[in-house]
């Protein structure tokens, strides 16, 4: 069976990275089953650590993580015009993102039939294009401020080339800080003001505010050209369960794209394209990961490796749903022996279990 394994103490020492590198408040960013790590034993994790601000971006994950906040604040990353998701985050005691005036009229129409005051910040868009109000916009925004059964707590931004383009994210940046500027005149205190993510703490100076929002740095797995000793974390493991010898000019794996050169020892690994192997390149790069197709793969003879006892072994055919084949020829490799993947936990189906060792 395969597992997606995590070194406890590796992810112990990425958080005091960051923590240290952040000098201000962190909130923990676990969206994504906790970038992959399961969200329940990352937000753990960073519990520990004494933080005390979460951030999620879908409303589903608001019952599942509400199991074991306390008295921590659970920051919902996305603005919503649905009723139904208002009212999930208005029950459950969130901090509602209010990133269009329409969001802000549904939030607060919501909290009044509750009877309830939502925390909120607002979110302005500075160049990503999805949620907040555009600067030019301002004065919507401002309006939002009025509305009775919401309070406001915050305002931020989200970069959207932070790591790539250090220029471009100073420009945000600016851009950032000039509507803070307006809406505070004309409504006194905004609260938490927040921009940087893990690229643009680790590449852009200065971007810090009141408050960082980190999520894919604990896992050592960050676009960044920086290297402050983060720990690559996580890698997908399962046991060999079969080993064969295929004649020379055997076709191995579905639709025959793969062809024995000589005779060739085989190990077969329980994990395939059903668990995440497969579906992105082995290394993040200095650019968002992207899909690799096994057809492109083969084609391009690129290759694959799984590590067996310290060595790797190449993936050869096709990759399957739940199996993968090696070569293994001409060593010792046995049924039983563990199987190494390094793959990105965000493309590690959800039903994997992840164990902390």
């Amino acid at each position: 069976m395969s597992r997606y394994v995590i070194d406890k103490k590796g992810l112990d020492e990425n958080i005091e990275l960051m923590l240290k590198k952040a000098g201000v408040p962190v909130i923990g960013a676990v969206k994504g089953n906790g970038y992959g790590f399961g969200i329940l034993e990352f937000t753990k994790a960073l519990q520990a650590h004494g933080i005390k601000t979460f951030a999620v971006t879908e409303v589903t994950d608001i019952p599942v993580i509400k199991e074991i906040l306390t008295d921590e604040e659970l920051l919902i990353l996305r603005s919503t015009c649905i009723e139904s998701e208002a009212k999930t985050v208005a029950e459950n005691g969130c901090t509602a993102t209010i990133g269009s005036f329409e969001s802000a009229r549904v939030m607060n129409e919501v909290s009044e039939k509750l009877g309830v005051i939502t925390k909120c910040h607002i979110k302005i868009d500075t160049g990503l294009s999805r949620y907040g109000f555009l600067p030019t916009q301002v004065e919507d925004a401002i309006k939002c401020y009025e509305m009775p059964n919401l309070e406001f707590t915050g305002i931020y931004t989200h970069f959207s080339q932070a790591f790539e383009n250090p220029e471009l994210t100073r420009v945000q940046l600016e851009m950032f800080k000039d509507t803070v500027e307006q809406i505070k005149k004309a409504v006194g205190e905004v609260g938490t003001v927040h921009a940087a993510n893990s690229p643009a703490l680790l590449n852009v100076d200065g971007v810090s505010l009141d408050a960082v929002r980190i999520g894919s740095a604990f896992t050592g797995r960050v676009i960044t050209k920086s290297d402050i000793g983060l720990k690559r974390l996580g890698v997908l493991e399962a046991e060999v369960v079969e080993t064969k010898v295929v004649p020379k000019g055997t076709k191995v794996g579905y639709v025959g794209l793969y062809t024995a050169p000589r005779d060739t020892k085989i190990a077969i690994v329980p994990f395939g394209h059903g668990d995440g192997f497969g579906l992105t390149v082995e290394k993040e790069e200095y650019k968002p990961f992207h899909v690799l197709s096994t057809l492109k793969r083969v084609i391009n003879k690129q290759k694959i490796y799984v590590k067996i006892g310290g060595q790797n072994y190449p993936v050869i055919g096709c990759i399957g749903l739940t199996h993968t084949a090696l070569d293994i020829t001409g060593s010792d490799v046995k049924v039983g022996d563990v199987a190494e993947a390094d793959i990105s936990p965000l493309m590690v189906n959800a039903r994997v279990p992840r164990i902390y060792k």
